[in-house]
C-alpha cells in the first residue's frame, strides 16, 4: 500500500536537508584540514628560508670573475 502524498514528500525533504548538512559539515572540515596544512607548510617554508639565509652561500665564490 503506497504511502500518502505529503508522508512521502517530508521524508524526502528530511532525508535532502540531512544530507546537505552533512556535505556542509564534511566541506568545512577538509577546509579546514586544508587550512591547518597550509599554515604549517608556510611557516616551515618561513624556517627554511631563515635557515637558508643563514648559510654560507658557495655558490657566490664561483660566480665571481
Amino acid at each position: 500500500m503506497p504511502s500518502p502524498q505529503p508522508q512521502v514528500e517530508e521524508a524526502f525533504a528530511t532525508y535532502q536537508t540531512t544530507h546537505q548538512f552533512y556535505h556542509e559539515v564534511r566541506s568545512r572540515s577538509e577546509f579546514q584540514r586544508y587550512c591547518e596544512w597550509y599554515y604549517t607548510t608556510a611557516e616551515q617554508n618561513r624556517q627554511e628560508l631563515k635557515r637558508m639565509r643563514g648559510e654560507l652561500n658557495i655558490f657566490q665564490w664561483f660566480r665571481r670573475r
